[in-house]
């Protein structure tokens, strides 16, 4: 089991790992060893998640899941397998843990009397500028 918050847990069976060889430098050992892991969560069917948070993983994942709600992580940033899998599961964690946290509901705030007035009086000396860039006309209205 992997515990993620106090109430999220996903079990290590959950999870896939796919080891494939990493771009990049690093000389032979990256033609020789598969030391890039992706790994693979199936976020859409997890028994873990509310349908809240699923959604929100969801929606925070972005292109990183596939159509059938495939959660697909790649590690490529160290050159050992062990690292790159511990780091893989450290950020689905941190993905996790910030879709279970509940947005905060936005308050409607109104304009104060003054800041409306400074901004019609501010409206009020641009178009008088803007008046004043016309040209002078010869009739008398």
């Amino acid at each position: 089991m992997i515990h993620i918050t106090p109430t999220i847990a996903i079990k290590e069976n959950e999870i896939k790992f796919d080891f494939i060889r990493a771009s990049g430098p690093g000389g032979q050992n990256v033609n020789k060893v598969a030391t890039a892991v992706q790994l693979r969560f199936d976020a859409k069917n997890s028994p873990a998640f509310s349908d809240d948070v699923r959604n929100r993983l969801i929606c925070l994942a972005g292109r990183r899941i596939t159509e059938h709600g495939i959660l697909i992580i790649e590690a490529k940033r160290f050159r050992s397998q062990k690292q790159n899998r511990k780091n893989a599961i450290n950020r689905l964690i941190k993905l996790i843990r910030k879709a279970s946290e509940k947005p905060k509901t936005r308050i409607k705030t109104k304009l104060s009397l003054a800041s409306k007035k400074r901004a019609m009086e501010a409206k009020k000396h641009r178009a008088k500028i803007k008046k004043m860039r016309r040209p002078v006309s010869m009739h008398n209205d």
